[in-house]
């Protein structure tokens, strides 16, 4: 117990005991009992009920002793007397009244204090369950790479959110972003399937993005996998003039930003195609880029740019001015400004992944 809180405690006691012996010492002609409405009060500050109560009775009593000593009630002084006990007995019952909205609220504070605590416990736990599941921040040969992942802050559970990027057999590299529906243990292990499906099937057949997403969603039908999954697939190649060809198929995901060397930022959104899980038959498309020395692609889940109270399209009009004000630093600095603009708390999990052909632009990681 802390200083404060021990003189909090002992404060109402030695304010009685001054009362009294300040009414003694003053002599029978004066009195300090409209004085005594004080302890109970202090009592309320710091005490439980039953002290309150307490120290409550001990005023009033004292009152009525030093109101005998000092001949308060002989007549012509019982009127007043009286009215000075209906007063210890009125602060008496207020004290009692504040005590009882103060040990309420400081129960309902101490309740929110530990379920922070908890939220905060089980955020950590589903935090640290998801980054076992994605594994370590994926590397590739030549292009410069960094991921986040930010649990939602209402959830605290594993979820379905993954990042990932590998090199293929023909020496390409395949980028990958993908969300499994839902917020729970099944979506994680969902997503771990996935994840590893989508590895092998593009590693020992690699062809296009489209491909391997209808590929990934034959099986998922074949092995009767009831999940909706939303998921970008890239591939992305050297060419021998210095830049780099990107292809891409998009299954219903939020469509990635391409951040150029110069500044200009624009939402590679194309029309949309289905998710997968819904119909494993529908017909995929490629899309292809150059990307130059110097640029930049964000694929991310769909976390980052959803509100409950805006619009999508407002959620994308912020990505790309945060793109366009951030990505001039190292991909691990675009990341953190991202989340960092977040809050730190999100309504759905959250997952990038930043990518960049390496040049010679100065302050470029």
């Amino acid at each position: 117990m802390s200083g404060s809180r021990r003189v909090q405690r002992v404060l109402p006691a030695a304010v009685l005991a001054a009362i009294v012996l300040g009414d003694l010492l003053s002599g029978r002609g004066q009195s300090l009992i409209g004085l005594l409405t004080m302890p109970p009060l202090l009592a309320a500050t710091a005490l439980g009920r039953r002290a309150t109560v307490g120290y409550g009775l001990l005023a009033l009593l004292a009152a009525v002793l030093i109101g005998v000593y000092d001949g308060q009630f002989a007549e012509g002084r019982l009127l007043a007397q009286s009215i000075r006990l209906v007063g210890v007995t009125l602060a008496t019952v207020l004290a009692v009244g504040a005590c009882t909205l103060r040990v309420r609220r400081d129960t309902h504070l101490a309740q929110l204090r530990t379920e922070a605590a908890a939220n905060r416990a089980a955020l950590r736990t589903a935090e640290t369950l998801q980054l076992g599941l994605l594994g370590p921040p994926p590397e590739v040969d030549w292009l410069t790479t960094a991921v986040r992942y930010l649990p939602a802050g209402r959830h605290a559970q594993v979820g379905g959110d993954w990042y990932d990027a590998f090199g293929l057999p023909d020496g390409t590299t395949m980028l990958v972003i993908g969300d499994v529906a839902g917020h729970d243990a099944p979506a994680a292990a969902t997503m771990a399937q996935v994840r590893g499906m989508l590895r092998a099937i593009a590693s020992s057949a690699a062809d296009s993005p489209a491909t391997v997403l209808s590929t990934v969603d034959q099986v998922l039908a074949d092995l009767d996998l009831h999940t909706l999954v939303t998921v970008a697939v890239a591939t992305v190649s050297r060419d021998r003039d210095g830049t780099a060809t990107v292809c891409w198929s998009n299954a219903g995901h939020p469509p990635p930003v391409l951040r150029c060397a110069d500044g200009r930022v624009q939402l590679l959104d194309r029309p949309p195609e289905r998710l997968l899980g819904v119909a494993p038959d529908v017909a995929r498309s490629d899309h292809e880029l150059s990307l130059h020395p110097g640029d930049t692609l964000l694929f991310y889940t769909d976390g980052l740019v959803e509100r409950r109270t805006a619009p999508l399209d407002a959620g994308f009009a912020w990505l790309l001015q945060a793109v366009q004000a951030h990505g001039q630093g190292s991909l691990d600095q675009l990341c953190d400004e991202l989340l960092a603009e977040l809050g730190g708390r999100v309504d759905d999990d959250v997952a990038l992944l930043a990518v960049r052909h390496p040049g010679v632009q100065p302050g470029l990681r």
